[in-house]
């Protein structure tokens, strides 16, 4: 019984340890690459209309979900049109969701939208891949009157 307990125990750590490397070596997204997620996203609405779109950015395991690297999108109210690590957030009003720190992001995120089109604004969200609290920055591209945006996590 004890030798079974060992080996239990044993192949649990070599396990925890063989999959935490695998997830180690798949390396986070970069800006750059977030950046070319919102164009790509920004050319599928255009080519496909944005119904269909939203669709697509919605898909967990579509083509907009790459790494912790996913599309959401947004009305200019603050009403979540889609998301691609949490689908659960769609039709979910989040204008006053705050992160960590007492930060109203999506506000911030809807006035850029509003007065630049595009940029980059930064908060503390749960990376859906290590499941922690981390920095995040996000860049978003506005389309009438929604805008779509991507990030990355600074760890």
């Amino acid at each position: 019984m004890r030798a079974h307990v060992f080996k239990v125990i044993f192949a649990w750590l070599f396990m925890s340890s063989f999959f935490g490397a695998m997830a180690a070596d798949q390396q986070a997204a970069s800006k750059d690459e977030a950046v070319a997620m919102v164009k790509k996203a920004v050319g599928y609405i255009r080519q496909n209309g944005k119904d269909k779109a939203l669709a697509e950015f919605s898909r967990p395991k579509g083509q907009f979900v790459d790494r912790d690297l996913y599309i959401a999108a947004l009305d200019l109210n603050g009403l979540m049109l889609a998301h691609g690590a949490n689908p659960r957030l769609i039709g979910k009003n989040l204008l006053d969701i705050k992160d960590v720190n007492g930060k109203a992001f999506v506000r911030e995120q809807i006035a850029m939208a509003k007065t630049k089109g595009s940029g980059w604004v930064e908060f503390e969200w749960v990376n859906p891949v290590s499941q922690k609290i981390e920095p995040r920055a996000t860049y978003l591209e506005r389309i009438d009157d929604y805008f779509v945006l991507s990030g990355v996590y600074k760890n």
